[in-house]
C-alpha cells in the first residue's frame, strides 16, 4: 500500500509531512493542502527548495511507512551513513547524522565552547551556532564582513585566538558570497597553526555552487583532527521538512559530540529518503541547473533596475533594495510574498530573497519593483 493523502491524514500531519508523502512534490502543493488559496504565500524567506524531494525519495519514504518503519526509532541510520560514506568516499566512522544540521551545529557548539572558550563567527552569518552558544551562557565573538560582503578571513583568524570553536559558513548565509579554495586553505592553515580551536565549515549550500575555484573541505576534515564539515539534506535535496543533516569529522570529535548528541531524534522514513536522494545524483545536478537559471534571472532583474546584489552561489540572493528590510518585507507581505528577516548591520538597505521557480520569480520581481518604488517614496521628507 502506498500512503495516500486520505489515509495518511488520518494519523495527523503537517505541511512538511504532506510535502514528503504526497505529490506533486513542491512547496506550493504542500501549502495547497493546509491553507485556503487566498492565504497561500510565495515562500521566499527560508531558502527552501521549491521542488521538494525527488520521486525516488518519495517512493523510499512511502515504502518505509508501508513496511512499518514509522513505528520504530531511527533504525536505518547506519544505512544512511554508509550511503554518505560511499558518495563522498570517506570512512563511515567519520560520518555522523543528525536532526538537520541544526542538531549537529548545536552539539559541536555545546561540546567545544565554554564561558572561557568562545565561539567565533562572522556577522552576519548563519545564526544557529552563535545563538545556541549564547543560550548556554558561552561567549560569542563576531567579526564584521569586509567591504565586499565577504567573510574577513584575516580578521576572523586573528579573533580566533583562544576560541573553542570557529564557525565558517561557505558559501555564507545570508550574503551568498563564496571564498575559493586557495583562500579557504590559507585560512584553515592559519587557524591550525595559530589557535587550538575546533573549526566547523558549514557547506549547507555546497550543491548550488557554480563558481570555479571552489572546493569542499571534506578532504581537510579527513586529514585534520580539528576540522568538521557540515552538510544538510534541507536545501538541494529538498528535504527541509524531514530534518536531516550530517558531518564528517575525526572519530575523536564525533565521539565527543555523540556523548551529548541524542540519536533518537532521527526517523526511519527520512533516513531512507536521504539514502535514496544520495543515490540519485542526476537529480541534484538538475536542481542546481534549475536554481542557477532562476537565480540569474532574478540577479539580472535587479541589475536592470540599477540595484545591486551579491554574487550569490546559493539558492538565495542578498539584494540592495535601498529601503529598510522591514519596509520591503511588509510591502511584499501585502502581495502574499514572504522574504527574509533583518540581518544587521545591513537591515536598512539590504534584503535576503530565496530563489523559487523561474515562474515564481517572474511574479515576485513585479512585486519587488512596486514595493521598492513605494518604499523609496515613503522615505522622502514631507513638503
Amino acid at each position: 500500500m502506498i500512503f495516500s493523502r486520505r489515509n495518511f491524514v488520518k494519523g495527523g500531519t503537517t505541511a512538511a509531512t504532506i510535502m514528503a508523502f504526497d505529490g506533486p512534490r513542491s512547496v506550493a502543493r504542500a501549502l495547497s493542502m493546509v491553507l485556503p488559496e487566498q492565504e497561500r504565500p510565495l515562500l521566499l524567506h527560508n531558502n527552501e527548495n521549491p521542488m521538494g524531494p525527488g520521486d525516488s525519495v518519495i517512493a523510499s519514504m512511502n515504502q518505509a511507512m508501508d513496511n512499518g518503519l514509522g513505528s520504530v526509532y531511527g533504525l536505518p541510520s547506519r544505512q544512511t551513513a554508509q550511503a554518505i560514506s560511499t558518495m563522498e568516499n570517506v570512512p563511515q566512522d567519520r560520518v555522523m547524522v543528525g536532526n538537520g544540521s541544526t542538531q549537529l551545529l548545536r552539539s559541536a557548539t555545546y561540546v567545544f565552547t565554554s564561558p572561557t572558550r568562545p565561539l567565533v563567527t562572522a556577522a552576519p552569518s548563519y545564526e544557529e551556532a552563535p545563538n545556541f552558544a549564547r543560550l548556554t551562557g558561552n561567549k560569542v565573538v563576531t567579526v564584521p564582513l569586509d567591504r565586499d560582503m565577504m567573510i574577513d578571513l584575516d580578521a576572523m583568524a586573528e579573533a580566533s585566538k583562544g576560541a573553542g570553536l570557529v564557525f565558517f559558513c561557505n558559501p555564507n548565509n545570508p550574503t551568498g558570497t563564496l571564498h575559493r579554495a586557495e583562500a579557504v586553505g590559507a585560512f584553515l592553515d592559519r587557524l591550525l597553526a595559530e589557535t587550538d580551536a575546533m573549526i566547523m565549515v558549514d557547506e549547507a549550500y555546497h550543491d548550488y555552487v557554480t563558481a570555479s575555484g571552489y572546493e569542499t573541505q571534506l578532504p581537510r576534515a579527513l586529514k585534520e583532527e580539528r576540522i568538521i564539515v557540515a552538510r544538510t539534506f534541507s536545501k538541494a535535496h529538498g528535504m527541509a521538512g524531514m530534518r536531516l543533516g550530517w558531518v564528517v569529522a575525526h572519530p575523536d570529535a564525533i565521539r565527543k559530540m555523540r556523548g551529548w548528541h541524542y540519536g533518537g531524534t532521527l526517523n526511519a522514513p527520512s533516513l531512507l529518503g536521504a539514502k535514496a536522494s544520495i543515490e540519485d545524483p542526476d537529480r541534484i545536478t538538475a536542481e542546481r541547473d534549475r536554481n542557477t537559471k532562476a537565480r540569474q534571472f532574478t540577479m539580472d532583474w535587479f541589475k536592470a533596475k540599477g540595484l545591486e546584489t551579491t554574487d550569490s552561489q546559493t539558492n538565495f540572493l542578498f539584494a540592495r533594495t535601498g529601503i529598510p528590510a522591514a519596509t520591503f518585507r511588509a510591502g511584499c507581505a501585502e502581495a502574499n510574498i514572504k522574504v527574509g528577516r533583518d540581518f544587521p548591520p545591513y537591515e536598512n538597505e539590504w534584503a535576503r530573497i530565496s530563489i523559487s521557480t523561474i515562474e515564481d520569480m517572474r511574479r515576485a520581481v513585479e512585486v519587488f519593483g512596486r514595493v521598492i518604488s513605494a518604499g523609496g517614496r515613503r522615505k522622502e521628507p514631507a513638503a
